[in-house]
């Protein structure tokens, strides 16, 4: 795994830090199955003879998910969902534990390990806190339960005993409300969230004698693998130092440093007895050394490129190894005869023993399992094909160029787990409601971000003419910015940008509301989203509604909630008591909120299992400001100056003295009804009046409305704006970006259409 930023543009990735974002990831069809790659894999034999297996799949989507095998299929029977980022690495500890490490690029620390209970509906038992950067990689001994060390790209390596870790804590004093200071929980682990099993979010926050794992400490830059033997006291750890260092678990010491590669070690093995440990690196070598004589003892060149997963026979005899060159290979480290068992069409990132098979995972959202004859190697090598692997990288290189490829043993998995495909591009369409995807199998779909849903599959079809199909010459604020990195659509928010977009109800097609209604789609979006959240909130004993019928808090959300700015109070009317409809999202496949609040650190949860026990303080407070206090901050660049002068030879009459100003929302046929009553009231204004004329437009939430149109004149004025004849339901916004196309304040032109008057 290499650091990576956010999908997308890079404009995308450059935000304000100041407050914390609220991100929502939409879910499309079958959530049972992964939609990006598989990083890691856990097998999980059966303690009784007629007992099921299972296996343990970490995704780039996020998620871990718990497979049932039968003979022929696979069932997810769960799914743990709490990281908020990709899942690097998982391991199996005490029979019944799962730990899971992970990256976040949500925030700017805090990275984060988490142990579930295997066999819960996705319950999350602890969360540590302690590196400063992404966890890569796991390790955990086979026959001792209780230690699980963990390596990251802070070149931190931490040994944890899992049974004190997850001892209960004693819960301290509430912490400060405010989250708009530093949302990190700093060095040590400083605070533990607990998902119970209906996945509610509680507190515990440790105090200074609680638990610390012993720190390794060492390496100088990232650490990309870790391995453990048997009994759990010898730990040896790579990464980009291309060096292998051996430590004594029980406290942390260095015992040894092996030098040899000359790339990023990307895999490391331990045989049962911590003498003998395997190594495979982006050098495209596997090393076995031992650790008794201090030394390498053998190298094998049996990749064309860097090698990134490794599993042994139980007997340490013989190694699987998989990599980038996407090719899965079979050694006899006594022999050094390798066989080709499989190709695949994606880079292999983790393998796992099952029996007589191997579950091999990828880029790939699928998993597959593959024969590999575990218990009895020998049996692949007696269908020939084997080659013997040379002790230096150039042999293998040069022996694939000169056609001397291997044939690989077998053409098709015995078994597979199909995932779905994952978003690769997308673009947000100018109305800024719909965003327009393509998946890595071609499918182009339509998605409307402020319901949740894809309206439109349009199949195979070309991306870029979708994308010239369906442009509109509309201009609308960039109220959301996105990006795919976990294969789904993550739609962000961040205040206040995001309450910068309105748009009429007659433009979504609310037909209980007046047309010239303004709705802010944020508002709206936000409500919708935490509407399963608020509706468990109302019935909870003790909740009394507001006036307008949403919970109140049930504490003071900070200091911004009891007195508002005089900008809040004189500039935000709508904010007092206009209460629309959220918009309705799918409960089919309800999207995930990814988000953080001033305490507990980020997390993620399925808007439909909120239950609202979660307190309010989990949510950043320009959020609950938002749903419970019906309050948006002040926001910048809602309206437009503008100029509107006769056509320059028309002998009509001057309306106006002086610059006008206006919402950006506002439509031309306003003005057409503005120029159409001054011209036969015969009543030119001055600009302070024309200002709040023209702001209320009609439109309810600025002032008074106009008078009605005048239905027999609104067919003889035209407005123009560079010589160009103006569209009815422009608004001034789209006049400025797409007509006007200056920096300097809009001017438009009215005229009489000839022939048009009475």
């Amino acid at each position: 795994m290499h650091r990576v930023g956010i999908a997308g543009s890079a404009s995308n990735s450059v935000r304000s830090r100041k407050e914390k974002r609220f991100t929502y990831v939409l879910n499309d069809a079958d959530d049972t199955k992964h939609c990006a790659g598989v990083n890691c894999l856990a097998v999980l034999k059966p303690s009784e003879p007629d007992k099921s297996s299972y296996l343990f799949t970490g995704s780039r989507d996020g998620t871990l998910k718990r497979w049932e095998l039968h003979d022929e299929d696979a069932t997810c029977s769960a799914t743990f969902e709490s990281h908020v980022d990709w899942v690097n690495d998982a391991v199996l500890v005490g029979g019944n534990t799962l730990v899971s490490c992970s990256s976040d690029t949500t925030v700017k620390v805090c990275f984060q390990c988490k142990a579930w209970d295997c066999f819960s509906n996705g319950t999350c038992t602890r969360t540590f806190r302690q590196h400063t950067d992404y966890v890569t990689c796991l390790a955990a001994a086979e026959r001792n339960g209780n230690i699980v060390a963990s390596g990251g790209l802070g070149g931190e390596v931490f040994i944890w005993d899992v049974e004190a870790a997850l001892a209960p804590l004693t819960k301290s004093s509430e912490p400060a409300d405010d989250d708009r200071s530093s949302g990190t929980n700093g060095s040590g682990i400083s605070s533990l969230r607990t998902i119970g099993s209906s996945n509610n979010i509680s507190v515990q926050t440790n105090l200074p004698q609680g638990y610390v794992p012993i720190s390794a400490k060492g390496h100088k830059e990232s650490v990309y693998a870790l391995a453990m033997n048997d009994t759990g006291n010898v730990l040896v750890s790579g990464g980009t130092e291309k060096a292998i260092r051996v430590w004594d678990t029980r406290t942390g010491s260095k015992m040894m440093k092996l030098k040899g590669h000359t790339d990023n070690i990307r895999a490391l093995l331990l045989d049962s007895t911590g003498r003998f440990c395997l190594s495979g690196s982006s050098d495209s070598m596997i090393r076995l050394w031992d650790l008794g004589q201090q030394r390498c003892i053998h190298s094998y060149a049996v990749h064309t490129d860097s090698v990134w997963a490794l599993a042994s026979t139980p007997t340490f005899s013989h190694v699987y190894s998989g990599g980038r060159d996407l090719s899965l290979y079979l050694t006899d480290l006594a022999t050094r005869e390798s066989i080709l068992l499989c190709t695949k069409e994606h880079p292999i990132q983790q393998l796992a023993m099952h029996d007589d098979g191997i579950w091999v995972a990828t880029t790939d959202s699928s998993v597959h399992r593959w024969p590999a004859e575990g218990q009895n190697p020998q049996k692949v090598f007696q269908r020939g094909g084997s080659f013997l692997a040379g002790n230096l990288s150039f042999s293998r290189a040069r022996a694939s160029m000169e056609g001397s490829t291997p044939v690989p043993v077998y053409k098709e998995p015995t078994f597979s787990i199909d995932g779905i495909p994952g978003i690769v591009q997308y673009e947000i369409l100018n109305n800024r409601r719909h965003v327009l995807t393509k998946d890595n199998a071609g499918s182009v779909k339509l998605w409307e971000i402020t319901r949740g849903v894809v309206i439109e599959d349009y199949g195979q079809v070309s991306y870029e003419k979708k994308k010239e199909e369906l442009f509109e010459m509309i201009s609308i604020p960039a109220w959301f910015t996105v990006d795919s990195r976990l294969g789904n659509l993550s739609v962000h928010l961040d205040t206040p940008q995001c309450f910068s977009a309105e748009m009429y109800a007659q433009d979504l097609h609310l037909s209980e509301k007046a047309d010239d209604d303004k709705i802010n789609l944020a508002r709206e979006t936000l409500k919708g989203l935490l509407a399963h959240w608020l509706s468990k909130k109302k019935h909870k004993p003790g909740s009394q509604p507001m006036a307008n019928g949403e919970i109140p808090p049930a504490r003071d959300i900070s200091s911004r909630s009891i007195t508002l700015s005089k900008i809040e109070a004189d500039g935000a009317h709508e904010n007092d008591s206009v209460v629309y409809p959220p918009f309705e999202f799918s409960t089919n496949s309800p999207p995930s909120i990814i988000t953080e609040g001033s305490h507990n650190g980020p997390w993620r949860k399925k808007i439909t299992e909120m239950d609202g026990t979660e307190d309010e303080k989990d949510l950043p407070w320009w959020v609950v400001e938002c749903i419970l206090q019906n309050r948006l901050p002040p926001r910048e660049h809602t309206k437009c100056s503008f100029y509107l002068q006769p056509y320059e030879g028309s002998t009509t009459q001057t309306v106006t003295q002086g610059k006008l100003s206006a919402p950006r929302i506002l439509r031309i046929n306003k003005v057409v009804n503005y120029v159409l009553e001054k011209l036969v009231l015969d009543k030119p204004m001055d600009s302070a009046s024309i200002d709040v004329a023209l702001g209320s437009g009609g439109d309810r939430s600025y002032g008074n409305p106009l008078p009605k149109p005048w239905p027999k004149h609104k067919n003889s004025i035209e407005i123009l704006c560079n010589n160009q004849v103006l569209i009815s339901d422009m608004s001034l916004a789209t006049v400025r970006a797409y007509i006007w196309k200056k920096p300097e304040d809009l001017v438009l032109n009215y005229r009489i259409v000839p022939g048009k008057t009475n």
